[in-house]
């Protein structure tokens, strides 16, 4: 079997640019590449697409972006539905028939990534089809990698030809995580620090005689998380958490206990 295509996504790198949305319609408005895609409209579709999260509270704030194209799920909820439109490539790619998808709103509604747009000028479904026309030679490019990722300024975005066994091991060494995995816990598409997306934190302060106190060691209760020492401003945040029943403890004695739903800042606390 041969080498496969992937795109790795790393949440703590992306700084909504846009530079991959930008490179994606710049790639596909007014461009065609059938028999791969028809081209995008101008305004609506976002086949890739950024969503934005804020967690915490002030002035203890994270902000961090998901870069969202197709996920390239295997298998795919939506050849599953349609059958006859979708099919998957031996490298991965999951494509829509661009004749057979014309007229098909219905495969809008079956992606739970909403990662299926509708082109109402050329009445026909689409979405990101991995610049496949670019990797197989055939938009005579000299970079064969998607635009997205050759876009990228911070390598937020990076494109992978690997075969499975080989990613495999990367996934395991780097911690790649699929979005939503409960929806497709395979494909082509993996994120790296996705935590900063999907989990939550818990941050406070520590002050001792008035003053920030830095060097002390703090424990989180409740999750497996490494104990840290308070930073130059006695901050501490423990990141990576479900919601959940949780205490804060320092030098051993609890400051703080409390359940969580969402990130949350407890402030400074004098010890």
């Amino acid at each position: 079997m041969g080498k496969k295509k992937y795109l790795v996504i790393d949440v703590s790198r992306c700084h909504d640019c846009n530079n991959c949305f930008v490179s994606c319609k710049d790639e596909f408005f007014m461009n065609s590449w059938l028999p791969y895609s028809d081209e995008q409209p101008r305004h609506g579709p976002r086949w890739m697409n950024i969503e934005r999260l804020e967690r915490g509270q002030y002035p203890r704030v994270d902000v961090c972006y998901l870069p969202k194209p197709c996920q390239h799920c295997s298998p795919a909820p939506c050849a599953k539905a349609f059958p006859d439109i979708v099919t998957t490539r031996e490298d991965g790619i999951v494509m829509l028939d661009t004749e057979k998808a014309k007229g098909q709103r219905g495969l809008v509604d079956v992606c739970p990534y909403g990662a299926i747009w509708y082109n109402e000028e050329k009445d026909v479904a689409q979405k990101c089809i991995l610049c496949a026309h670019i990797l197989d030679g055939n938009a005579g490019a000299s970079i064969c990698m998607p635009r997205c990722a050759h876009c990228c300024p911070t390598e937020a975005l990076t494109y992978v030809e690997a075969d499975e066994e080989a990613f495999a091991k990367r996934i395991a060494e780097e911690g790649l995580e699929r979005y939503k995995s409960d929806f497709s816990d395979n494909g082509q598409v993996w994120y790296k620090n996705l935590y900063r997306f999907t989990k939550h934190f818990i941050t406070g302060g520590l002050i001792k005689d008035g003053e920030c106190a830095d060097g002390v060691k703090v424990t989180l209760k409740g999750a497996d998380a490494p104990e840290q020492l308070s930073g130059d401003y006695g901050d501490f945040r423990f990141d990576g958490l479900d919601p959940g029943t949780y205490a804060v403890l320092v030098d051993g004695k609890e400051i703080w206990s409390g359940t969580i739903a969402e990130s949350l800042n407890i402030g400074n606390i004098n010890i």
